[in-house]
Formats: C-alpha cells, sequence, structure tokens
C-alpha cells in the first residue's frame, strides 16, 4: 500500500471515529504524567500536582476548534507552575500537553499565528535556560546547552510538523476531489453513451414504423393480407426496440433490478445486419448489402459501432429520402482496417432538411464519436446520383507509437 492510500485510510478512520482521538490525546498525557502526581510528597502535593496536569491536559478535548486558546491556556500554566515552582519538572504528561498544542497550531491556525505559538515556545526556552545557569548546581543535567538545544530543534521540529501534517491533509483533500471528478465524470460518459445507444435505438425504429405505417394504410383496404403483414412487421420492430431498450437499462442499472426468468440479448453485431436490412426494406427503400473479408473475427466493441453506423446511415435514408430511394451498403475488412459504405440514390424529400440534420444533428455526430473510438473518421456528404453517401473508416488494430 502507498503512503498517500494508508494517510487516506488512516484520516477515514478518524473521522469515522473521531472521538478516539480526541479522548484518547489528552487521557495519554494525563496517564504519562500520573508517575510525578503519585510521587509527589503529602496529600495536598498530590492534588496540587494532578489540578495543574488536568489543566494542562483537558484544554487539549478543544485543541482543533480553538488551537491558539488552547496553546494560550496550556503556555499560561506553564509559565505559571514554573514561576511557583508547584509543578514537577520531569511531568512528561504536562510536557507532551505543550508539544501537542503547539502541534495544532501548525495544523490549523494562521501563519501569523503560528509564528507568535513559535516565538513564544522559544522564549520559554531562552526563559528556562537562563534558570538553569543561573543556578550554582544545575539539577537537571550536567550540560543544560545541551537540553536547550534539543528542546529548540523538539519545538522546531514539532512546528513542522505540523505544517506538514496540513500538506498532506490538503494533498488527500485534493487527490480525493479528483477522484470524485473522476468518478463524475466517469457517469457522464456512461450517460452520453447510453443517450447514444437510445438515440440510435429509437430513431431507427421509429423511422422504419412511421415508413411502415404509411404503407399499411394505403393496404388495409386494397391488400388486407399485405397490410396485416406490415402491421405485424410494426410490432415485431417495437417489441425489438422495447428489447434492446431493456437490455440497454439494465446494463446501467441495478443487478437486482434485472429480470431473472430470461437472458439478455446480446448487443448486435454484423450478423444482425440482414435483419436490419430486412426492416429498412419492409419500409419502402430498396436496400443491398455486400461484405468483403472476415467481418466475424472482428471484435464485439467495433461490430456493434459498425452496425450503429449503417443503422444510422439508413435511418437518414428513411426521414430524409423518397420511398422510391435505392440505398446500398458495404463493409470491407483489410490490413487491419474497416471501411463502411452507405449510399443512397434520391431524390430528397426536402432539399435544405437533410442537409441540416446530417451536419448539425446528433446523428452524424454519433457516427463521428463511435468511429473515433476505433481511431477512425466519418465522412457525410451529397453524391452525384442526388443521393447521400456515409463512408466511415474504423481500425481494428491501433495504430503503432
Amino acid at each position: 500500500m502507498s503512503i498517500i492510500a494508508r494517510l487516506s485510510s488512516w484520516r477515514w478512520a478518524d473521522r469515522t471515529h473521531p472521538w478516539v482521538r480526541r479522548w484518547g490525546v489528552p487521557l495519554f498525557c494525563a496517564v504519562l504524567g500520573l508517575p510525578s502526581v503519585l510521587s509527589s510528597a503529602g496529600e495536598s502535593g498530590v492534588a496540587e500536582e494532578l489540578a495543574l496536569t488536568l489543566a494542562l491536559t483537558v484544554p487539549l478535548l478543544w485543541r482543533e476548534r480553538r488551537p491558539m486558546l488552547v496553546f494560550a491556556l496550556t503556555t499560561a500554566t506553564a509559565v505559571l507552575t514554573a514561576y511557583t515552582g508547584s509543578l514537577d519538572s520531569a511531568n512528561a504528561g504536562a510536557d507532551l500537553a505543550r508539544l501537542v498544542a503547539l502541534f495544532n497550531v501548525g495544523r490549523f491556525a494562521t501563519p501569523g499565528r503560528l509564528l507568535i505559538a513559535l516565538a513564544v515556545s522559544l522564549t520559554q526556552l531562552v526563559a528556562w535556560a537562563a534558570g538553569l545557569w543561573g543556578d550554582s548546581q544545575p539539577k537537571f543535567a550536567a550540560r543544560p546547552e545541551v537540553l536547550i538545544l534539543l528542546g529548540m530543534v523538539t519545538v522546531t521540529a514539532v512546528v513542522g510538523l505540523g505544517l506538514a501534517t496540513r500538506l498532506v491533509n490538503v494533498v488527500i483533500a485534493a487527490l480525493q476531489k479528483e477522484k470524485e471528478q473522476q468518478a463524475r465524470l466517469a457517469v457522464a460518459q456512461e450517460r452520453a453513451r447510453v443517450s447514444k445507444e437510445m438515440h440510435d435505438i429509437l430513431g431507427h425504429t421509429l423511422a422504419v414504423m412511421v415508413g411502415l405505417a404509411d404503407g399499411a394504410a394505403g393496404l388495409t383496404e386494397t391488400k388486407p393480407k399485405r397490410g396485416a403483414e406490415t402491421l405485424r412487421t410494426i410490432a415485431d420492430s417495437g417489441r425489438g426496440a422495447l428489447t434492446e431498450l431493456r437490455q440497454l437499462l439494465a446494463v446501467i442499472g441495478d443487478d437486482n433490478d434485472r429480470p431473472h426468468d430470461g437472458p439478455l440479448a446480446p448487443q448486435p453485431g454484423l450478423a444482425d445486419l440482414d435483419p436490419l436490412i430486412e426492416r429498412v426494406r419492409a419500409a419502402g427503400p430498396n436496400v443491398t448489402l455486400g461484405t468483403d473479408g472476415d467481418l466475424t473475427a472482428l471484435a464485439p466493441g467495433i461490430q456493434l459501432a459498425v452496425y450503429r453506423i449503417v443503422q444510422e446511415a439508413l435511418t437518414n435514408t428513411l426521414k430524409y429520402a423518397a420511398a422510391d430511394t435505392s440505398s446500398s451498403v458495404r463493409v470491407t475488412v483489410a490490413h487491419g482496417t474497416v471501411h463502411v459504405f452507405v449510399e443512397d440514390t434520391g431524390p430528397l424529400r426536402s432539399p435544405r432538411a437533410r442537409r441540416r440534420s446530417t451536419r448539425s444533428g446528433r446523428g452524424l455526430i454519433g457516427m463521428r464519436e463511435r468511429a473515433a473510438i476505433y481511431q477512425g473518421q466519418v465522412t457525410a456528404g451529397p453524391n452525384r446520383e442526388g443521393g447521400w453517401s456515409v463512408h466511415a473508416r474504423l481500425l481494428t488494430i491501433p495504430p503503432s507509437l
């Protein structure tokens, strides 16, 4: 586990159980001070030592909310006890409590207040050193200057550790925010993908159903049997679209919401081009399909992309071309590249409507985005026969670096 990951886990545990650290640190300082309390001579000495130890440790409960106030209280208590000589100089709990207060000033206080706290702490050390050198026989060490130097290093290190902890918390918060942003971006991308899928499914199916309904309306009187077949084809198209939509929504939904009485159908591929073209033919246009190369060796993802591109191109033909339009679909695979050609002969129902839609509509944008996933591109425009042509090129093998 990396250092950042371990620190993040500790931070998460601390936020989950904040009372552990809040109460644990003052309690630990008080426990460290118990030997000094118990070693005090007389009941009055024990009571006084215990009261001063609590005066230094209890304020630590508010060390994060009011760091400067806690530092001021611990400093004032330490100065008072040093002046009166009422606190044992060997009280480790009291010393640790003062360092904890200074540490939290480094974590939470402003830089200006931190400098003030550091200056006060160093001044205390200097005053303590003056008291040591003023005694003819120092009680604490043969070389008090070493203790003073260690004390200054310790105070400075505690301040630096507080600043470092603040920096680490900032870095961890930034990483967590970035992770959340990436999660939101992934959700947005998934929604965009679902939106494109629904656009392709509904747009094509509705175009086919409208074309079939127009034909069925005239056949119900003259050719009732043919009209009934057309209506059944409309129903089959609607059921197929519902199946695809259920599958799509089940993929992005909760697994518990999926029906367990039947398996989901796979995403459409190149083997489904024939049924797709049959539905388009039933709606009016005459469509032919030609293939070249081993299409079955293509990955399912690129097969889905090719299927959707052909579907969208034929949907545009149904929307904007006349009923007697002829269309051709050709899919070729060679040298790691898939070429998709969809052409119709026109004429257009509306001269301008199709140009506006294919140049700026979601259909062409969706085709280009699908091709871009496989380092490809899509071009579309009018052809010499008065119709419209779409050419997509997709790479089956990523380009070498």
